[in-house]
């Protein structure tokens, strides 16, 4: 795992207790995508989740969940449908020593092409009801939730 190492204009939340993050749920035709998480990752190493990452930087919540899609996927915005913002919530999480703000976000994609980076070891586009058989992250279960109130 690299180290994180912030870049200019941007926050290190490694160690502060309150954290915004964006959990995207990504739609191709009837399907979800769900990534299980690197065992090298900080937080929730082999857990089931979607596309997510710290909203840590000055960029739009647009523009940040293109670049999230971008390097965790290789999806190109043109590739992307649409954006949208489901309701904002809080996660707790005792063993990191957080509580997560969490930006549940509903990302339609026309392409189901993927070309995963470090963060993620394996993906698979599934049908919603079938979520349920994968060990998810804490919290997820309510980004489906708030993201399903969009479709």
């Amino acid at each position: 795992m690299p180290d994180f190492k912030p870049q200019k204009g941007q926050t290190d939340y490694t160690n502060i207790h309150w954290a915004p993050v964006i959990n995207c749920v990504l739609v191709y035709e009837d399907k979800i995508l769900i990534l299980q998480r690197s065992s090298e990752l900080n937080f929730y190493p082999n857990y089931w989740n979607g596309v997510s990452g710290f909203l840590d930087d000055n960029k739009s919540l647009k523009k940040k969940v293109k670049a999230e899609i971008n390097e965790e996927l290789g999806i190109r915005s043109d590739d992307i449908i649409s954006i949208k913002l489901a309701k904002i919530f809080h996660q707790k999480a005792p063993q990191y020593n957080k509580t997560w703000i969490v930006h549940p976000v509903l990302v339609f994609v026309k392409t189901n092409k993927i070309k995963l980076d470090w963060e993620t070891k394996k993906y698979k586009w599934i049908h919603l009801k079938d979520i349920g058989k994968y060990n998810l992250l804490p919290g997820f279960n309510d980004v489906i939730r708030e993201t399903k109130k969009l479709l």
